[in-house]
C-alpha cells in the first residue's frame, strides 16, 4: 500500500494520458467524414487550458525564490575551494548536457514532418538579424524595470525599406532591400515574460545574500519560506495533472490532421531524449570521474545501486537524498563532510537530465510548429534551459513548470506541452536517475580534489588553533584562551593546562573541591 500511495500520482497521470488518447481518438472516429473545427477542439481542451494556465502562473513565484534561496544558502566565503569546485562541476556538466541535447535534436530532427514550407516561411519572416538576436539576449539580461520584466521582453526589429534602393532620410545611408544590414532599426516590447532578466537578478541577489553573512539571513529565510510555500502550491497543481493531461491530449488529437504521423514524431522525441540521457549518464559523467580520480567508475556506480533504484522509483532527487548520502559514505567511502555539504547543493542546482530534456523538448516543439530556430534562439534555449534546471524543484513533474518557462521565453506555444506530458512519466524517471548519479559523481570528485585540504585541516587542529583561532565549537579552546588572558601565563604553562583539560587527573579524596570541569575553572579564574 505504501508503494502504491507513493506512485499514485504517476499511475493516475498515466491513466490520464491513456484516457486522453481514447477520448481524442474516439471523438475523431465519430466524425471521420468531416474534421473537427478549431473552435470545437478548443472546447474539448478547455479544462486542459485551465491546468496549463495554473502552471504558467507558478513560473515566476517558483523560479525566482528558488534560485535566490539555492544560491543564497551557499557559504561562498567560508566553504572556499569545496563549494567553488562543486558549483563549477555542476554548472559544467549541466552545460554539457544542454549542448549535447541541442546537437542531438538538430541532427536527428525528431519533430520534422512535412511542414518544411512553414519552417522556411517562419525563417524568412523574422524581422531581425542573428547579431540583433544575440544583442537582445544580452539586453534582456539587464531589464530596466523588474515589474516590466515579468510582462515584456525587449526586441530589436528591422524595417523593410521597400522594393527599391532609397536613401535613409536621417543618416543619408542607402537602404538596400537585399541587404538586411542596411535596413533601419527600431525597438519594441513583446508581451512575454523576460525570464532571463529575472534569472540574472535572482542570481545576483542570491550572491549578495550569501556574502552579506548574518545581515542577509533574514532575507534568505524569507525566500526559503516563499520557495517552500510555492513548492507546496506547485505540488497541488501537479496533482491535477491527470485531468489536465487528459483533456489537453484529447484537444490536441482533434487538432491533428494525421495522428499516426504525430505519434511517430513523439517516438523519435522519446528516442532522442533517452539517447541523450544515456550518453550523459553512461559516458560523459563516468569519463569525467575517471579522468579526475584516475579510477574506473564501475564499482562506484554499483555501490550507488540503491540510490539509483530509489531515484527511478520516486522520480524525486530530493526524496532520494538520504539514500544517496548513505551510499556515498558507507559504500564509496566518501568523506561525510564533503558528502553532506555537496549533495544538498547538487540536489538543488544540478539537474543534468532535466536541462537536457528541456533543451530537447523546446527544439522538438519548435520543429513540430514549423519554426526553424536561429542561432540566437538556440543560445537563448540553452541558457534558459540551464537556468530553469537550476530553479527546478526536486519533486516529480516540476520540470513541466520550467519547460513552460523555456517555451514562453522563445515564443513557442505552451499548449504543445501536452504532447510531451504523454511520455513525461517515463522520461521523468530516467532524468532523475541521471541527476542523482551526477550529484554522486560530483561529491566523489570534489572529495578527491579537496583531499589534501581536508587532511591539512585535520592536522591543523593543534593547540594554536584551539587558543588563537576562531575556536568554532571547541569550548575547551575558548576556555583555555580565557585562562591565558586573565592569568597571563606562558605558552608552556598553557600547554600544561590544556593537557589537564583534555586528560584530567583523578581527584584525590582531599581535593574534591578543587576538581572542576574546564568551564568551572574558567569561572574560578574570572572571579
Amino acid at each position: 500500500m505504501g508503494k502504491l500511495r507513493d506512485n499514485l500520482l504517476t499511475i493516475m497521470t498515466l491513466v490520464g494520458v491513456i484516457s486522453g488518447l481514447c477520448l481524442g481518438l474516439g471523438l475523431k472516429a465519430l466524425r471521420s467524414d468531416s474534421p473537427w473545427s478549431q473552435r470545437e477542439a478548443n472546447y474539448i481542451g478547455y479544462p486542459g487550458k485551465i491546468f496549463l494556465n495554473m502552471l504558467k502562473c507558478m513560473i515566476i513565484p517558483l523560479i525566482v525564490p528558488s534560485l535566490i534561496a539555492a544560491i543564497g544558502q551557499l557559504d561562498l566565503r567560508t566553504s572556499g575551494k569545496i563549494g567553488s569546485r562543486a558549483v563549477l562541476y555542476y554548472m559544467s556538466t549541466t552545460c554539457i548536457a544542454v549542448t549535447m541535447g541541442i546537437i542531438l535534436t538538430i541532427s536527428i530532427r525528431p519533430g520534422i514532418g512535412g511542414d518544411e514550407e512553414g519552417a522556411e516561411q517562419s525563417a524568412n519572416n523574422r524581422n531581425s538579424t542573428t547579431v540583433d538576436t544575440l544583442l537582445d539576449l544580452f539586453t534582456n539580461c539587464f531589464p530596466p524595470n523588474l515589474v516590466q520584466a515579468t510582462l515584456q521582453q525587449y526586441k530589436t526589429e528591422i524595417i523593410y525599406p521597400g522594393n527599391e534602393i532609397r536613401e535613409d532620410p536621417k543618416t543619408g545611408a542607402m537602404l538596400d532591400p537585399s541587404d538586411l544590414q542596411t535596413w533601419q532599426m527600431t525597438s519594441s516590447w513583446s508581451s512575454s515574460t523576460n525570464i532571463l532578466g529575472l534569472v540574472v537578478f535572482s542570481i545576483a541577489t542570491g550572491i549578495a545574500i550569501s556574502l552579506s553573512g548574518e545581515e542577509g539571513k533574514p532575507l534568505l529565510k524569507f525566500f526559503q519560506s516563499v520557495s517552500h510555500v510555492m513548492m507546496k502550491l506547485t505540488g497541488w497543481i501537479v496533482c491535477l495533472a491527470p485531468i489536465g493531461v487528459c483533456f489537453l491530449i484529447a484537444g490536441e488529437i482533434l487538432h491533428m490532421k494525421s495522428v499516426l504521423e504525430e505519434l511517430v514524431k513523439l517516438g523519435w522525441y522519446l528516442f532522442v531524449v533517452c539517447l541523450g540521457i544515456s550518453l550523459q549518464g553512461g559516458v560523459i559523467l563516468p569519463l569525467i570521474y575517471s579522468i579526475v580520480t584516475r579510477s574506473l567508475p564501475f564499482r562506484f556506480i554499483g555501490n550507488m545501486g540503491p540510490a539509483l533504484a530509489t531515484a527511478f522509483g520516486t522520480a524525486s532527487s530530493s526524496a532520494t537524498l538520504p539514500v544517496t548520502i548513505n551510499n556515498l559514505e558507507n559504500g564509496n567511502k566518501v568523506n561525510p563532510v564533503i558528502a553532506r555539504f555537496v549533495l544538498p547543493i547538487g540536489a538543488t542546482i544540478n539537474m543534468d537530465g532535466t536541462a537536457l530534456y528541456e533543451a530537447v523538448a523546446a527544439i522538438f516543439i519548435a520543429q513540430l510548429t514549423g519554426m526553424n530556430p536561429s542561432i540566437g534562439q538556440i543560445i537563448i534555449i540553452s541558457i534558459t534551459a540551464t537556468a530553469a534546471s537550476i530553479g527546478a524543484a526536486g519533486i516529480p513533474h516540476a520540470g513541466l513548470v520550467t519547460l513552460v518557462m523555456v517555451l514562453e521565453t522563445v515564443g513557442l506555444p505552451s499548449e504543445y506541452v501536452s504532447i510531451i506530458m504523454s511520455v513525461d512519466w517515463l522520461v521523468d524517471r530516467f532524468r532523475t536517475l541521471v541527476n542523482v548519479l551526477g550529484d554522486s559523481f560530483g561529491a566523489a570528485i570534489v572529495a578527491h580534489l579537496c583531499k589534501h585540504e581536508i587532511d591539512e585541516g585535520k592536522q591543523a587542529d593543534t593547540f594554536d588553533d584551539l587558543v588563537g583561532g576562531d575556536g568554532g565549537d571547541n569550548q575547551d579552546g575558548e576556555e583555555l584562551s580565557l585562562i591565558g588572558q586573565h592569568t597571563q601565563v606562558s605558552k608552556a604553562q598553557q600547554e600544561e593546562e590544556l593537557v589537564k583539560v583534555i586528560i584530567p587527573e583523578k581527584p584525590k579524596e582531599t581535593d574534591k573541591f578543587a576538581y572542576h570541569t574546564s568551564r568551572d575553572r574558567v569561572k574560578c579564574v574570572n572571579m
